[in-house]
């Protein structure tokens, strides 16, 4: 064998484990931690070798196999999902990490496996998280059972102390001199087609996602001059065989587009140059609003390192990074657990007997994360409301799927449309673009089975076999069974249309969405929003629908019923009706009694929004002025309370008797003048009450009247005939003595035909 960093460390590693029973070994790229650490522990039982991708699981087996003179299957072998290889025989075998967990929910103390290695830890799959979490419940209780956490980027510290304070073992890394270039203005076709000529050994270039690869692919073979050079690509969508293809040792040019799934483990051989974007698909979740999202996002500093040193593993070597040199990166990507929807490992928890909610992560999930996932499960039925697993629940985990997928299987009883369904979501194959009419965008796509890839068809034969194991498998399935079963997985993904002919919905979570062009569902006033993703562009606030099933309204039963009361601006009274209602959206409106508690909270809300009248203004200073103030907002919530319609809310009804009484004598509305008429009293901000009236009208009071027990003056705006101001004053006595008598020669001058006694105490 060649030799490699780490064999010199390896005897240490196996020492340490040994004696701590757990290890972290932190090796960087090319010192062959993957390859030589399992094999040297098989000697003492079983050693699972996890790894985050199906394809490095494969490709790792093989490696080992050829290093040791092994026989692929015999010695060594891979378990990933739909693909197994491994005997009774086998030492070692290599699996992804879901593989571990079916493993625990089975045996929760892996009976018969000696030594857990976990590679690659820093990609931190949630699949990892869950696998360690669960191996170290099991290390606790098993004095010979050992775990190896190995990974090239990560801080060794806190998965150590997670491990019991258990040993470090850091390893240098053997590399060729790699020369890093910057080009943030050429398109990764031009610099791979530009990097080629005289390239010593292969490209790898890393693109964002499949469809990427697909078109530089495209691109790259119109490119003249590149006629001779073999263009593979590799990403996690593709069968074993084409992953395989991309890892086979070549003498040909060749160039392999390749996603992340390259930048650890999974080793592409003679690679002189890395072409790097930049770019990676980031899955997130966010579980107020119920969306995915595939993002394409910036990658890290680890991972652009990581790429880079792709190239220098067996000479030295070039990067070239389509982005400016100044440009700066975040150091670490945030682990799936920070990000992804917690469903799936929250069902793995309660099936395997714990709570999810005081599992012991390594790094705990943010917080709502976890009862978001519950609250899914409850909805598919997989757990009662005592968060238990339920038999449909314990029936999901079994199947190799997410929840959802998994019920909409069960639901369809492993129909071969549905499970091509489910195997094109699964695999996240992009499903085309049906623009023309359909009632469900998934069962358009699946129906010609011959024009799926055969990844996945095999898949959905696979996913049809695991489906048989808990139900009775049904061999077809009609165009409503289907989307019904659609329904069962997607429950909390019903949306409605706006209004007919609109592509705006309304999700069940109260969110906006709009249906996206691609989608044939154009007629359902209901659909089931399959894929919901966040808005881009000039659509950044809004969720974007981009497979929809058209489902009936009598699907659905209501998940409430409430009775709604609205006060009617225009006519201010209020009216009742009974809505029933699917999460957030109404089904169904019908009239109801009116809750006389209910109107008046609306009734009184709104009084007090339009501020108090004139009346109203009236009222407090009368309530002031005998010393017992009272806001306006007091009296409209007690006059209101009761209240259906705004003429219904009068504030003097809140006042109690006595005050009432009182308020009369105190405060009175009116003072009677001589003549007999009651004049309106005006009862004033700043304590004082004033009234007008005309002059003649006084004729016979000497003394100004006085209100109330303090006794306050009325101050008297005196008035002409005409209503024209004359004069303003709060002492009667003293106007008649000096005023009057100017006054009464002016208005004998202007009024002529009226009576202006030269004594204004004696009545005419």
């Amino acid at each position: 064998m060649q030799a490699l960093p780490i064999d010199p460390r390896v005897a240490e590693i196996v020492d340490l484990l040994n004696r701590h029973r757990a290890v972290v070994v932190t090796a960087a790229p090319g010192a062959g931690k993957t390859t030589r650490v399992p094999p040297a522990l098989v000697a003492d039982g079983l050693v699972l070798l996890l790894q985050p991708r199906r394809v490095a699981a494969r490709a790792i087996a093989r490696r080992i196999a050829a290093e040791r003179g092994w026989t692929p299957g015999r010695e060594v072998g891979w378990h990933v999902r739909f693909d197994r290889n491994f005997s009774k025989d086998s030492r070692l075998i290599v699996a992804t990490e879901g593989i571990l967990t079916a493993r625990l929910q089975e045996d929760p103390l892996l009976g018969g496996v000696s030594t857990v290695v976990l590679d690659e830890f820093h990609e931190r799959s949630i699949h990892a998280d869950l696998g360690l979490a669960l191996t170290r419940e099991a290390w606790r209780s098993r004095s010979d059972l050992r775990i190896v956490v190995m990974s090239a980027t990560i801080d060794a510290g806190p998965i150590a102390a997670y491990l019991g304070g258990c040993p470090v073992v850091e390893v240098e890394g053997r590399t060729f001199p790699i020369e890093t270039r910057y080009d943030p203005v050429s398109s990764i076709e031009h610099a791979i087609a530009r990097a080629l000529p005289g390239a010593a050994g292969a490209v790898l270039a890393f693109l964002p996602g499949a469809p990427e690869i697909r078109r530089a692919a495209e691109k790259l073979a119109a490119v003249p001059g590149l006629a001779g050079v073999t263009i593979l690509p590799l990403h996690g969508g593709l069968d074993a065989d084409a992953q395989d293809a991309a890892l086979e040792p070549s003498s040909r040019p060749r160039v392999i587009l390749a996603t992340n799934i390259a930048e650890t483990t999974l080793t592409v051989p003679d690679v002189g140059i890395v072409v790097d974007s930049g770019f990676e698909k980031v899955a997130r979740y966010d579980p107020d609003r119920l969306i995915d999202s595939l993002e394409t996002e910036r990658i890290s500093t680890d991972s652009a390192d990581q790429r880079a040193g792709r190239a220098g593993r067996t000479r030295a070597g070039v990067a070239i990074r389509l982005w400016d040199a100044r440009d700066r990166l975040r150091k670490h990507a945030d682990p799936e657990i920070a990000r992804i929807d917690l469903a799936s490992v929250a069902l793995d928890i309660l099936v395997w007997g714990g709570d999810p909610e005081t599992f012991a992560w390594f790094e705990a999930p943010p917080a709502g994360a976890i009862g978001a996932a519950m609250r899914l499960l409850a909805r598919l039925g997989a757990v009662d409301d005592r968060r238990r697993p339920t038999p449909l629940g314990r029936d999901l985990r079994r199947l190799p799927l997410h929840p959802r997928l998994g019920r909409i299987l069960i639901e369809a009883r492993g129909a071969a449309a549905a499970a091509r369904a489910c195997a094109l979501l699964s695999e996240r194959h992009m499903v085309p673009a049906r623009h023309r009419a359909t009632a469900c965008d998934l069962l358009s796509a699946v129906d010609d089975e011959h024009a799926l890839s055969p990844h996945v068809r095999r898949v959905a034969r696979e996913l049809g076999e695991s489906v048989g194991r808990v139900t009775r498998a049904a061999s077809a399935i009609d165009d409503e069974a289907f989307r019904k079963a659609v329904l069962a997985g997607y429950p909390d993904r019903v949306a409605r249309r706006r209004e007919a002919g609109s592509d705006k919905f309304l999700l069940a979570s109260g969110t906006g969405a709009r249906l996206a062009r691609e989608s044939g569902v154009h007629d359902a006033e209901f659909i089931v929003a399959v894929d919901v993703t966040a808005g881009t562009g000039s659509h950044a606030g809004e969720a974007l629908i981009r497979l929809a099933t058209g489902i009936e309204r009598a699907w659905l039963d209501s998940t409430s019923t409430e009775v709604r009361h609205e006060l009617s601006v225009e006519s201010g009274a209020v009216r009742a009706e009974r809505v029933e209602m699917y999460d957030q959206l109404v089904l169904t409106r019908r009239p109801a009694p009116v809750d006389s508690e209910a109107a008046g909270v609306l009734v009184t809300a709104e009084y007090l929004r339009r501020g108090p009248t004139d009346v109203d203004v009236r009222l407090m200073r009368r309530l002031a002025f005998i010393g017992v103030p009272m806001s306006f907002e007091e009296l409209a919530r007690d006059a209101g309370r009761h209240a259906r319609t705004l003429k219904e809310v009068r504030l003097d009804t809140a006042i109690a008797p006595d005050l009432r009484s009182a308020l009369q004598s105190g405060a009175p509305t009116t003072v009677r003048v001589p003549s007999g008429r009651e004049i309106a009293l005006e009862y004033r901000d700043d304590g004082g009450v004033a009234a007008s009236v005309k002059l003649h009208q006084w004729f016979g009071l000497a003394r100004t009247p006085e209100i109330g027990p303090r006794r306050v003056p009325v101050t008297f705006a005196l008035l002409s005939p005409g209503g024209k101001p004359v004069q303003v004053t709060s002492d009667l006595a003293s106007f008649w003595l000096r005023a009057y008598p100017e006054v009464r020669r002016e208005l004998r001058r202007r009024y002529p035909k009226h009576a202006w006694p030269e004594d204004p105490l004696r009545r005419q």
